[in-house]
């Protein structure tokens, strides 16, 4: 008993390296250092899992004399994850793999990543100063921990995010290497990358229900070794590379930037508003009432319903039907200012929260009109809620003539709506174009179609912008 002797034999699933003639990027080769673009979806290195189809098995078919370094890792001196995309530099003598691999260890070389991650950061600029280790629980797994871990600390830019929200592009300075390290800690402040399914699960999960095609495109981790930058080991050169993202990677920004373009219709009370929203529905392009929404809000139990009742009790509730009283709720907002501006503030962010799901609700459509009499006053235009803005502009006699009566209003209750709001003049000095309506129906059908086509120049003015500014971030030049 305590002398038995215990063997254990096992085979090792990797095999002698055999060259494989497949592609490779080399972005630089001067016979002693080279640079290399790795594809997305290949493998650095064998493993166990992973035998043969990698990175190396390209390697030494393409540079033959790393054969006799390292058995299974010859030339490497810095590994990318499978998914990630990018830059890795490969040495191709031994003398020169010792020189890079101290180089790495003393943090001498300056490596830069681009990723787009899910939602967009609190701050522009950013550090990570967080240890991390192997999950506590999934080995398998990294993670910031609070003891035992090892010292792990990354920079971040946010470069651009998309106008719904949904995601960041930001570029990434590691000063030590990690596993999984920009993945992680992008993680850990509560941003992980897009795609990422072993680190963002969670985020990806409500990306396939609410935005399946953004998540379709997502087929791994949206991180790219954008920058690499070294002493040269034999003869101090200092040497820089940049590589542009792949395909996959501008085409989510691309579609990211494809949000949908969201409109704000304005006018003066009794302006033809309404007229205008059915010829946009007619045209199957989604429309918003806030007027629908307010008067949803004052049904019983509604938003606006429980608002109003916690505020004044049974003041305004219509005793017949338990909604709001519409009504009352006028006279008494006529009569006192401070009770109108409180009753407002009350009912503005649920018109406003109504407006954001439904534009969320139709983010794959080219764009959505929501009509919103006091948008520029609630300073929508200001906080970037919507895109772009229409105004209607009514001649006077015809808004307060033929119009109204249709609305059924006399002048007096007119005029009260119109104090309400800005001027004419000042509303549509702030619009991105305006609806003529000075005419019949035909003719307002019409100007609607012109505007349409208005909307559809800025869509495309907004893609070939958008094209040409992720141009300029990805220069080599831009800090």
């Amino acid at each position: 008993m305590g002398n038995e002797e215990l063997t254990l034999k096992g085979e090792s699933e990797l095999t002698t390296l055999v060259p494989e003639k497949l592609p490779l990027d080399i972005i630089h080769n001067d016979g002693r250092i080279a640079v290399i673009n790795k594809p997305a979806g290949l493998t650095t290195h064998p493993a166990p899992s992973c035998p043969t189809g990698t990175l190396v098995h390209r390697l030494i078919h393409h540079f033959p004399e790393i054969r006799d370094m390292d058995e299974w890792r010859p030339g490497i001196v810095h590994r990318l994850d499978k998914f990630t995309s990018g830059l890795i530099a490969v040495a191709l003598n031994e003398h020169d793999r010792l020189a890079m691999s101290a180089a790495f260890a003393e943090r001498e070389i300056n490596k830069t990543y681009l990723a787009i991650v899910h939602g967009i950061p609190e701050r522009e600029f950013g550090e990570i100063d967080a240890p991390m280790g192997r999950h506590p629980i999934h080995k398998t797994k990294m993670a910031v921990v609070l003891k035992g871990g090892r010292e792990a600390r990354s920079e971040y830019k946010t470069l651009w995010s998309d106008p719904a929200g949904l995601a960041s592009l930001i570029k990434v300075k590691i000063h030590t290497g990690r596993t999984h390290q920009i993945r992680v800690h992008m993680a850990h402040i509560g941003h992980p990358l897009v795609g990422d399914l072993v680190y963002g699960s969670m985020p990806h999960a409500r990306w396939e229900q609410e935005h399946p095609q953004l998540a379709e495109l997502a087929q791994r981790q949206m991180l790219h070794a954008y920058s690499l930058a070294f002493t040269h080991p034999e003869s101090g050169e200092e040497l820089s590379f940049t590589q542009t993202p792949p395909k996959d990677f501008i085409d989510m920004l691309k579609k990211l930037n494809k949000s949908v373009q969201r409109v704000g219709l304005i006018g003066m009370p009794c302006g033809g508003k309404s007229a205008v929203l059915k010829i946009l529905a007619k045209n199957k392009i989604p429309t918003f009432s806030a007027d629908e929404s307010v008067a949803r809000s004052y049904e019983k139990d509604g938003a606006g319903w429980e608002l109003l009742r916690q505020r004044f009790g049974n003041r305004f509730i219509d005793p017949d039907t338990g909604s709001i009283d519409k009504s009352a709720l006028f006279v008494a907002m006529r009569e006192n200012e401070d009770l109108r501006r409180e009753i407002m503030n009350i009912i503005h962010p649920i018109v406003q929260h109504d407006a954001e799901e439904f534009f969320k609700a139709h983010n794959n459509e080219p764009l959505a009109v929501a009509e919103v009499p006091l948008l520029l006053e609630g300073g929508w235009h200001d906080k970037k809620l919507v895109d772009a803005v229409i105004g209607v502009r009514t001649p006077e006699e015809k808004r307060t003539g033929e119009l109204r009566k249709k609305r059924g209003l006399d002048l007096e209750t007119l005029a009260v709506f119109d104090s309400w709001q800005w001027d004419e003049k000042t509303k549509m000095d702030c619009c991105t174009t305006i609806i003529e309506n000075d005419g019949d129906l035909s003719k307002l059908d019409s100007e609607t179609d012109r505007i349409l086509e208005v909307l559809a120049t800025l869509r495309k003015e907004k893609e070939i912008a958008f094209e040409n500014h992720i141009e300029e971030l990805f220069s080599p030049d831009k800090d």
